[in-house]
């Protein structure tokens, strides 16, 4: 894993993946906005027409719900960045390949945008999902101080380890064999999801996470062998 990380550091610079990670991270701050924009009017409208109130006061509720909406700011920038960087994937995984393991580039086939944007959005809804049904145990663990840290970390680095294993595995194997790999690879997925989660915690390091969990599933995937 460690090898993985310091292999996708270094390709960093690679332009192939930076114009991935521009586009992801535009695309991305886009979607932060309109959603920002979507709450903000959607709060002043709701409460100005069900509530007769001034637009002085719909506007600091409005501003008050925008601030809570982005403690939670975390697990959508996750659920979002992965959503989005499934759409551009071909490209870290084709980069990737084409440096490192020019065989299996060669034998690797493109996904349609379609099927990728549903792995995207399958990915986000997922995440949420699962987050969102855990809450109340995130909440019953607040009393042990790092239960519902770890918990979360936990969680979260399972699903990370499924997204970024599948965006590789879906372009060497058959759809009959991905069960059989997946069922196979649970602890070294589990370790990249939890690498990648890691990285998500840190300040600037969480911008790339995305586009360094990709890269690093391409070299988990090629290094390891499924008999």
């Amino acid at each position: 894993m460690f090898d993985a990380l310091l292999l996708s550091i270094r390709q960093l610079g690679d332009k192939r993946i930076l114009a991935v990670f521009v586009k992801s991270m535009l695309l991305t701050l886009a979607i932060f906005v309109a959603l920002g924009a979507a709450l903000w009017f959607g709060v002043e409208a709701l409460i100005a027409h069900y509530f007769d109130a001034s637009d002085s006061i719909a506007s600091l509720i409005a501003a008050a719900a925008l601030l809570l909406g982005a403690l939670g700011a975390w697990l959508l920038f996750r659920a979002i960045a992965v959503a989005v960087i499934s759409v551009f994937a071909d490209e870290v995984v084709h980069a990737v390949e084409a440096k490192h393991y020019p065989a299996k580039f060669a034998a690797a086939r493109d996904l349609s945008f379609a099927r990728s944007l549903g792995m995207g959005l399958r990915s986000a809804v997922r995440a949420l999902l699962v987050n969102l049904v855990l809450a109340p145990l995130y909440i019953l663990l607040l009393v042990t101080g790092v239960g519902t840290a770890l918990a979360f970390f936990l969680v979260n680095s399972w699903l990370l380890g499924r997204d970024l294993g599948d965006m590789v595995a879906v372009r060497h194997l058959p759809a009959a064999d991905l069960a059989r790999w997946r069922s196979a690879t649970r602890l070294s997925r589990f370790i990249l999801g939890a690498a990648g989660t890691a990285l998500f915690f840190v300040p600037f390091v969480n911008l790339a996470a995305p586009v360094l969990g990709a890269a690093m599933a391409t070299h988990l995937f090629h290094r390891r062998t499924v008999k």
